[in-house]
């Protein structure tokens, strides 16, 4: 019996067949072609944060946490093993003098589970995490290592920087990096109303800007994050009083630090999420229909937050901002709470207002309702046709998201 596996919310148990962690590419690949000369799945897993079932297998689960570490700098680029987590990865591109273009709220992750499901942090110029990817090695279905990049199998990339572990087990991702900087995090708490009033503002004039609403007292908390040697826009804090407020603009949080330190929070309490990307002009629409529906039906039960985000529009092939400005409605649930009802809820106000699922989030889709969402679908599928021709990693989660029914 086989290493039982359980993610970081504790919603997804299950136990492979058999658990392997190579230590270097050679056993990648011997495990890859055993299984496929086996005919037994294998699912790459990083450090188990999704919620999503994109994992599970009864077969052969192959961690990365022993591909781990920084490989290699040269100022514009960074390459690292595909199971580094993004705290460490943080920690030593800031000791080489770099940094990451963005993150998200979460350093838990691998940077190849995180950029495989399309993690993202928020800011109006700032696409995924997997847009900084701007090479990936992996180990194809067929036991053979594969480079894509700029400058081999370049036609290939939009389909390996989000490739939900489909097209091969990754061992190694090469970012586009930048100079290490530092930012200044500043939040503050304020009734809905204002927030929304004042979205597109605090948008235009942050680097970095996102908030909660807390629906049971009805208030937002307002994130904002700038460069320290870049001089934000601040018209929108001199906004004098909020009505029974009293004086408005005093900050609950500062903080100045290194991006790898300053944008993650660290959380005891474990959660369950949903998230939909939404096309950046239905979000007014599709906010107040969340807001009143929660308000409505779901208040008793809705013990936590939803939080609001942007993401830019790419061309990476399954991201979920794929060809449009992009918001984000994630409703995040204490895992100690029941949860479906209220995300099944939600999921059907963010379908009727154009939403693609997180896919490493709660949600009901099979590939019959994904395939109208993504214009270059066919696209990935003939990619991963080609490069696992036997189904290696197409494990049952999988087949339902990736196989038409």
């Amino acid at each position: 019996m086989g290493r039982s596996f359980v993610n970081w919310s504790g919603s997804l148990r299950f136990t492979p067949a058999e658990f392997v962690e190579p230590v270097d590419e050679d056993q990648v690949r011997t495990v890859v072609r055993r299984a496929r000369e086996s005919g037994t799945t294998i699912r790459p897993v990083g450090s188990g944060h999704s919620s999503s079932p994109l994992v599970r297998t009864d077969g052969i689960l192959l961690g990365l946490d022993r591909l781990a570490g920084v490989i290699s700098d040269d100022g514009d680029l960074a390459t690292a093993w595909a199971g580094t987590k993004l705290q460490a990865l943080g920690e030593g591109l800031y000791d080489a003098g770099l940094a990451m273009d963005n993150l998200g709220d979460v350093d838990y992750q691998s940077i190849a589970g995180a950029t495989a499901t399309g993690t993202h942090g928020t800011g109006l110029r700032f696409g995924n995490l997997s847009t900084q990817v701007v090479g990936v090695r992996l180990v194809t279905g067929t036991g053979d290592t594969l480079d894509i990049g700029p400058d081999r199998n370049a036609d290939l990339l939009p389909a390996a920087r989000l490739s939900l572990g489909a097209l091969g087990v990754v061992t190694q991702v090469t970012l586009d990096v930048q100079p290490r900087y530092e930012l200044h995090r500043r939040s503050w708490c304020a009734p809905v109303d204002w927030t929304l009033d004042h979205l597109a503002e605090l948008q235009h004039t942050n680097r970095n800007m996102d908030f909660y609403w807390y629906p049971r007292s009805d208030q937002t908390q307002v994130r904002v994050m700038n460069r320290v040697d870049e001089r934000p826009d601040d018209r929108v804090w001199d906004t004098p009083r909020v009505p029974d407020s009293g004086p408005w603009g005093q900050p609950r949080e500062v903080q100045v630090g290194p991006t790898h330190r300053t944008i993650p929070r660290h959380r005891e309490l474990r959660f369950e999420e949903i998230e939909y990307m939404l096309p950046a002009e239905a979000f007014p629409a599709c906010f107040a229909e969340v807001r009143r529906r929660i308000t409505r039906r779901h208040r008793r039960v809705a013990g936590w937050r939803v939080l609001v985000r942007s993401i830019a529009a790419d061309d990476v092939w399954l991201s979920n901002a794929y060809g449009r400005p992009t918001t984000t409605i994630a409703c995040l649930q204490n895992t100690s709470l029941p949860y479906e009802e209220y995300f099944r809820d939600m999921e059907a106000v963010f379908r009727q207002y154009g939403g693609r699922p997180h896919w490493g989030k709660k949600h009901w889709l099979t590939a019959r309702e994904l395939r109208p969402l993504y214009p270059r679908w066919d696209d990935f599928q003939a990619v991963r046709r080609r490069l696992d021709p036997d189904g290696v990693f197409l494990g049952p989660d999988l087949a339902r998201l990736l196989e038409q029914a």
